[in-house]
């Protein structure tokens, strides 16, 4: 039985046309793209469903503070209220702004990891892990196993297997574990939410070792949001009593606030370690720029502290969570499978599944994106053998991800019901034809987040 859709806890105040263009147009743009969704334009899209990373609509509250954004280089009002909230919500000692979430994680990564060293994660999403790899570091994905079965309910699949971290740190050492991290929720697993039990296992395990512990919080509201609603002891506490828990179990994150901050723009890096924010604060000024400001304007800032607050409200979150599993059973209906149970910010179809007959080195996930597009002028993002098929120096194997998905992340307060309608309606499309889809090839690839800035073509 399809859930019903929540009422939105807002009313539109201004609208942005899209179009539908034609089948034509659309086959033309693909081709013109070679066939990678993130390099079409935005204007050749209906419903585009790549990210939830800063393509949400901002309330008036934030547009209100964007007035109030003093632009001074060192020392800005907008800075200090940003600093009060980031203080009230998360509680680190330190934090520095940064551009956006990969920009925080390039400065951990310059200032921590050296070559050869192991960063171990449930999952790591794909700027942290380019990031880690970028430095000459390996990344490791500790997710429970339970993750890589799509069918299976499990209430917090992005959960980090305990027993898998104790053998890491046993095989590999401290001295080559510079820090440890944990995403909530776990995007490269589908959304999926982290348990407070997990959180504080995880936490006990690092600081045993002597392992700083960082969390990468992006979608920090909505795993406390399901903390909430599914681990027992915490179904009266606010989603921030919920938020101070968490973070107090760390001694650090990162942050894409273009998540649940609700912003266009903005990242933050917080900490608790004297001697490392000087360091950090060094290297953020050779990258970023001066640390009241950290490549921002003001502006943004103001808009951030006040989206902090929004994304943590409690309405806005029950709706957002419904809509999410109101497409995911929308698209079970019309059998198309998604990773079960559904996470926060986004729906993970299960490409293999609907494309058997294609191989994950023929990145199935890919063909489905594209025919979404073609059949509807939807975008989605390929989260599978693109994204995180890896050569692996040591045996010079290739090594494919468990599962082929596509994502569809749903932007905040920007869709409504028919949107998601729509969606649903053309997958059941593409499922008729699913027999006579194929894979694809790539023509250009780099060896860093290739799915960025690769090109295709139809095998």
């Amino acid at each position: 039985m399809t859930p019903i859709y929540p009422p939105e806890p807002f009313r539109i105040k201004v609208v942005e046309s899209i179009h539908l263009i034609s089948r034509e147009e659309r086959e033309a743009a693909l081709k013109e793209a070679g066939y990678n969704l993130f390099l079409m334009k935005a204007e050749d899209m209906f419903v585009d469903l790549l990210t939830d990373s800063g393509t949400g609509a901002m309330s008036s509250e934030q547009w209100a503070a964007i007035m109030r954004g003093d632009e001074s280089y060192a020392g800005a009002r907008s800075y200090y209220r940003l600093k009060n909230a980031v203080d009230d919500v998360f509680g680190f000692k330190h934090f520095l702004p940064t551009h956006q979430g990969r920009a925080a994680e390039n400065i951990l990564a310059a200032v921590l990891v050296k070559p050869g060293q192991w960063v171990p994660s449930n999952m790591h999403f794909d700027t942290t892990d380019a990031n880690i790899r970028a430095r000459q570091g390996r990344p490791a994905n500790l997710v429970i196993d339970e993750a890589h079965d799509p069918e299976n309910r499990h209430p917090f699949k992005g959960n980090m297997d305990i027993a898998k971290l104790k053998a890491f740190i046993a095989k590999y050492g401290r001295e080559q574990i510079p820090f440890g991290m944990i995403t909530v929720t776990n995007n490269a697993g589908g959304g999926q939410p982290v348990s407070m039990e997990n959180l504080k296992a995880v936490a006990d395990v690092y600081h045993q070792n002597g392992i700083p512990f960082f969390i990468d919080a992006a979608r920090y509201a909505e795993n406390c949001f399901f903390i909430k609603q599914r681990e027992p002891g915490f179904e009266l506490k606010s989603v921030k009593e919920i938020a101070h828990e968490m973070f107090s179990l760390a001694d650090g994150m990162t942050m894409s606030a273009k998540k649940d901050a609700i912003v266009n723009i903005g990242g933050l890096l917080c900490l608790n370690d004297d001697t490392l924010f000087q360091n950090l604060k060094n290297e953020l000024i050779l990258r970023e720029g001066f640390p009241t400001y950290g490549g921002l304007a003001g502006r943004d800032l103001d808009a951030m502290a006040v989206g902090l607050y929004e994304g943590l409200d409690e309405d806005y979150l029950a709706y957002r969570i419904g809509q999410t599993a109101y497409l995911a059973a929308r698209l079970n209906e019309a059998g198309i499978p998604t990773l079960q149970p559904t996470g926060g910010h986004g729906v993970y179809v299960n490409a293999g599944a609907i494309f058997p007959h294609i191989p994950n080195y023929e990145f199935p996930a890919q063909a489905l994106g594209v025919e979404l597009y073609r059949e509807g002028g939807i975008r989605g993002v390929e989260i599978g053998s693109v994204m995180f098929a890896c050569l692996d120096p040591q045996d010079n194997k290739w090594h494919y991800p468990a599962l082929e998905l596509l994502r569809l992340a749903i932007p905040r307060r920007t869709y409504t019901q028919s949107h998601l309608d729509y969606v649903a309606d053309c997958f059941a499309a593409i499922k008729s034809r699913a027999n006579t889809v194929k894979g694809y090839r790539f023509t250009y690839a780099p060896e860093l987040l290739r799915h960025f800035t690769a090109r295709f073509e139809p095998l």
